[in-house]
């Protein structure tokens, strides 16, 4: 069963999310909150598996919630939702530490599956997005050749995933690429965070650009 809270300052909003999302076997909304300070108590008291937060509320804003919820190692990966496609929201929001991000305006089938997807431990970011976090995040447009020492941690198989998960590639894709069964994936992906110290996949793509893995316009050749 998949733990859900649902954070918004419209009660509306909360009732129209709990709707669609508990009409979905193995969902269940564990509670509610209508500001970033209830967020807080709230997650750490119920260990949801995934945060809807809204960005806009009073008291205290989604961003700065989700900011506090990681840092006191609450559990539960944050899905921001919002009504603007703003940047400064989208990058503010991976900042804080939130794991994906999604428009209100996305169909109710997206909002199942955005949550099903964080609650497996995935981060969710469209092309379009993951694209324009690329472009913003890394400083330099190619590069140089990868000298992280972290990478010396990584097995030629990890390095590899994580080439591959940097151009976008979704578990499944990775696995019909290399010739191995999705949980083998998944655990070289659950590995190479551990080794990296990287909360999930979004931030590994960055990660990947930011220390010469791979360079823009290179993810487009690897596909």
């Amino acid at each position: 069963m998949i733990r859900v809270l649902l954070v918004d300052d419209q009660s509306m909003v909360r009732t129209g999310f709990r709707t669609i999302l508990e009409s979905e076997v193995g969902i269940a909304v564990v509670g509610e909150a209508e500001n970033g300070k209830i967020a807080i108590d709230k997650a750490l008291e119920l260990s949801p598996d995934v945060i809807c937060m809204d960005v806009q509320m009073p008291v205290l804003d989604g961003l700065e919630a989700t900011e506090e919820i990681v840092r006191r190692g609450a559990a539960g990966a944050v899905l921001m939702l919002t009504t603007f496609d703003r940047d400064d929201f989208l990058f503010r929001a991976l900042a804080a530490g939130a794991s994906g991000f999604l428009l209100k305006t996305a169909e109710a089938e997206q909002l199942i599956d955005a949550v099903t997807v964080l609650a497996a431990g995935d981060g969710l970011l469209s092309p379009e997005v993951t694209r324009r976090v690329i472009e913003r995040s890394v400083s330099t447009p190619e590069p140089a050749a990868p000298s992280a020492p972290e990478l010396a941690q990584l097995t030629d198989r990890e390095l590899e995933v994580l080439r591959l998960i940097a151009t976008g590639a979704s578990n499944s894709e990775i696995a019909d690429g290399l010739f191995v069964g999705e949980a083998t994936v998944k655990t070289h992906v659950s590995n190479l965070l551990s080794k990296l110290g990287i909360r999930d996949r979004i931030h590994a793509v960055i990660w990947a650009y930011e220390n010469g893995v791979i360079a823009i316009g290179q993810q487009d050749r690897m596909r």
